[in-house]
């Protein structure tokens, strides 16, 4: 990495050192702040602020929304500039500084901001989006905030090299941002492509085995097709049943209760547990290695690893026949999951149905060979889980690296001229 040879201290912390030839300037010297309302809707070209970008939205089909509320909405250029600083008390992952590529309407909760002459429109949004980065909008204002205006972020400090400068540094982040997110688009493609495969690989041995020479039949279920002429089909509630966790009352709950009170979020993202020294009958609490079935939002089957706990409402324990293995249980409910998921046609399902599972249908083998089909997946999932995550870290270090680059080049750590 090349560098200036000439630093100073530009004496704003998020900055730090700047090159020698370098200003400093606040943000209400750079743009100015758009309000054109879109009076009689003469702007019809919806827009929208998502994960940094800002994209087309169907005016005719805007979830929700009446056509007659676009009054009140900015018109907007290309190169304008549109900070999100609504929500900052509850959403800290969001990015929140887009750049508008046409012109168009958007709403005016949002802040929008026209680059002035004295800076390149696009090295201004890339030092906003630096600052956006570093998650500098979280900690102005005083207090723990919902949100800011414009009259709060106007003085933000930001480097201000020369326009020939800029235009430099636009033109290296141009090039070598896109490179990074084609590749950045090529693990995500190869994350979802080992997601399908893995998806295939436990739909076939749950459905269809290991051996594909022996006699086949048709099980007469459409999402299952054909199976093994010596496996059963039956309705699941034949062999599985599905023990209802505990609906709580906020009463109910303790800071430092004996038991831990298990919730979907917790199976999936949410560390934060609830406790509760409730005394119950014995089928409301999970044992590890108990196979469980989350039912609400992110549902899917999970084996639960760890302590005694409460299992709450939203989470059903499975009592499992004689006859099914455990871990053949396992995976035979990814496949179920994936394939009620598939059924609601891309639309968010919020939860599954106890009747619908229990008249669910499920192939199954001779215990033995269950446990061989248990035994090869877990085998196969461990590959294609360790293919995954290395694509995912790669995922991470691209990012990391994108947003290292934006920052030394837009404040003059890196050298591009």
């Amino acid at each position: 990495m090349e560098q200036y040879t000439e630093m100073r201290n530009s004496g704003v912390p998020w900055i730090q050192s700047i090159p020698k030839n370098w200003g400093v300037r606040v943000l209400f010297q750079l743009a100015d702040q758009v309000k054109n309302k879109n009076k009689d809707l003469v702007e019809k070209n919806l827009l929208s602020l998502s994960y940094g970008k800002i994209k087309r939205k169907d005016i005719n089909n805007p979830e929700g929304l009446l056509p007659e509320s676009f009054d009140g909405y900015n018109i907007i250029e290309t190169n304008d500039i549109v900070l999100r600083l609504t929500d900052l008390q509850n959403d800290h992952t969001s990015l929140r500084v887009g750049q508008s590529v046409e012109r168009g309407i958007i709403t005016s909760a949002y802040t929008t901001l026209r680059p002035s002459a004295l800076v390149n429109p696009q090295y201004l949004y890339y030092v906003l989006h630096a600052y956006d980065l570093i998650k500098g909008f979280y900690g102005m204002g005083a207090g723990v905030r919902q949100g800011l205006n414009y009259d709060e972020v106007k003085t933000i400090k930001l480097p201000f090299p020369s326009l020939q400068e800029q235009t430099s540094i636009v033109a290296y982040l141009d090039d070598h941002v896109s490179q990074i997110d084609s590749i950045i688009t090529e693990a995500q493609a190869s994350i979802e492509e080992y997601r399908q495969w893995k998806a295939s690989v436990i739909f076939e041995a749950v459905t269809k085995g290991l051996n594909p020479d022996v006699p086949m039949k048709e099980s007469g279920i459409q999402w299952i097709g054909r199976i093994p002429s010596l496996w059963t089909c039956c309705q699941m509630k034949r062999v599985i049943t599905l023990i209802n966790g505990r609906a709580y009352k906020d009463t109910e709950f303790e800071e430092d209760g004996k038991y831990r009170v298990l919730r979907v979020g917790n199976l999936f993202t949410n560390s934060k547990w609830y406790t509760s020294s409730l005394e119950l009958e014995a089928d409301k609490y999970c044992e590890n290695g108990d196979l469980l079935y989350a039912w609400s939002a992110s549902y899917g089957p999970y084996i639960w690893d760890g302590e005694k706990v409460i299992y709450h409402y939203h989470i059903w324990k499975t009592k499992l026949d004689d006859k099914i293995y455990k871990k053949f249980a396992y995976y035979y409910l990814l496949a179920l999951s994936r394939n009620i998921a598939s059924e609601s046609h891309g639309s968010a399902m919020a939860h599954v149905t106890m009747e619908r599972m229990n008249n669910s249908y499920i192939a199954f083998p001779l215990y033995e060979e269950q446990q061989r089909i248990a035994n090869y997946l877990d085998q196969t999932v461990d590959t294609i889980d360790a293919l995954i995550a290395e694509k995912e870290n790669l995922l991470i270090d691209l990012e990391a690296y994108k947003r290292s680059l934006i920052y030394e080049a837009v404040t003059g750590k890196r050298k591009v001229v």
